[in-house]
């Protein structure tokens, strides 16, 4: 792929019907799982974007049928695994290249009795640490290597045992891998301090449905009860939150009336409400948020008066992934708000661009940031910048929207990853985004 930027003719308003895409963070679970069943697994709204093509080209390689039904519907048979392909340069350059890519060893570990990958790949947004994921499939019973000249994990078991387990920290990736690993072990393995996000949940309801045994949906305390095999299943994909959260933010930012269509609102926890904090008008209309154009927009402050927080947790806490969005909206609000990153060291470190744009915000440490909104009175302008990671790729995409005059985006295949055609789909609606190769 060639290195392409963005060309964003900022100020305009947008109107018009979105569909928000597939969960990125649900498909890469999801997609992994269907390792774990010789029979056919159909499924929907996967969408169509480059870390989920590389996973199924990953999946390809290991010689899995995949039968694409249309733009974003997927066949897979997972029937004659060739382990071999571990072993090629086309899957250690592949898998370095997603984080996605540490979740195929829950599933390849539980049933072929091994795994190898290289160091994954991602979002450079500070330290993520994997041990999660080994400390639980240890647990199980699996012996764990780590080349340190190659970057390479080796896992082997040659039967895995159910076990209480009190994970180290409540890591959605890790919780998934292990869940994957636990079904086809022997025995009963109980999961305390599980992550317990939507993804989470759907990847529980697509593995019960192919004949797993997991209790305990939507809690902290996950009961596994091993079964010797799995058969097959249809699965649709929630809408993403993630693209949700950024479309109430684009509308609030342009001054837009944007529709946001079939956005799976019961799934979507405090993000709608966290908005609304920011001074931002919902409506609900049935599985529809409807953003209404507004000219200004209000932080809340809290019952005493003090300036608003808003901070990332685990779920049903606010998801980190839309902190980079909430902060870049409330630089045009009225009044301030700190901005608390809790989860990653790196994650507020593009707001130096939003400076230069001419926001205020004080970066108080490598967590911490303080949003004085302008209130409309001044415009953001135009620069030339770089996207860091896949959603500050897209918040700085929203402050070049909002902007006066051109704004360049660079190294946009950060946002190509977990966004589908986000720029031919916002231009659809009156966004003058120009994509060009460097």
């Amino acid at each position: 792929m060639s290195n392409q930027a963005f060309l964003v003719e900022g100020g305009h308003t947008l109107n018009g019907a979105l569909q928000p895409q597939g969960a990125k963070n649900e498909a890469l679970q999801i997609l992994s799982a269907v390792l774990l069943s010789d029979e056919k697994i159909t499924i929907n709204n996967v969408p169509n974007i480059l870390d989920v093509n590389r996973l199924i080209d990953l999946l390809k390689g290991l010689g899995v049928k995949v039968n694409k039904l249309s733009n974003s519907n997927y066949e897979f048979q997972a029937d004659d695994i060739d382990l071999e392909y571990f072993a090629s340069k086309e899957y250690l350059a592949t898998a370095q290249k997603i984080r996605g890519s540490v979740m195929l060893m829950g599933p390849l570990l539980t049933r072929y009795n091994k795994a190898f990958l290289p160091k994954p790949g991602g979002d450079k947004i500070g330290r993520r640490r994997l041990d999660t994921h080994f400390l639980g499939f240890r647990k199980l019973g699996a012996t764990f290597q780590f080349d340190e000249k190659k970057d390479t994990f080796f896992l082997g078991a040659e039967q895995l045992k159910g076990c209480y387990m009190l994970m180290d920290e409540i890591s959605v990736t890790g919780t998934a891998n292990v869940i994957m690993a636990a079904v086809l072990a022997e025995g009963t393995t109980t999961i305390y301090n599980a992550a317990c996000e939507p993804y989470v949940q759907q990847l529980c309801r697509m593995l019960n449905s192919m004949g797993a045994k997991i209790r305990g949906l939507g809690s902290n305390l996950l009961t596994i009860e091993g079964v010797d095999r799995l058969g097959g299943t249809h699965h649709t994909i929630l809408p993403d939150m993630i693209e949700i959260g950024s479309f109430i933010g684009l509308a609030a930012m342009t001054k837009s009336e944007i529709l946001i269509k079939n956005a799976g609102v019961n799934h979507l926890g405090i993000i709608p409400n966290t908005f609304e904090k920011l001074g931002i008008k919902l409506e609900i209309q049935g599985d529809d948020i409807f953003v209404p154009a507004q000219d200004l927009y209000e932080i809340q402050s809290f019952i005493d008066g003090s300036i608003l927080t808003i901070y990332d947790s685990p779920w049903p806490g606010l998801t980190p992934d839309l902190i980079s969005i909430l902060l870049v909206v409330a630089t045009q609000a009225k009044g301030s708000v700190l901005i608390h990153q809790k989860m990653f060291e790196s994650r507020l470190f593009f707001v130096d661009k939003l400076i230069d744009m001419g926001a205020q915000i004080i970066l108080c440490d490598p967590h911490r940031a303080t949003v004085i909104g302008l209130e409309r009175k001044t415009q953001l302008r135009g620069i030339t910048m770089s996207s860091p990671d896949i959603r500050a790729g897209v918040s700085l995409l929203i402050a070049a929207l909002s902007a006066n005059g051109t704004s360049k985006i660079e190294n946009i295949q950060q946002i190509d990853r977990g966004y589908e055609n986000i720029d031919g789909r916002l231009n659809a609606l009156g966004a003058k985004i120009q994509r060009v190769d460097l």
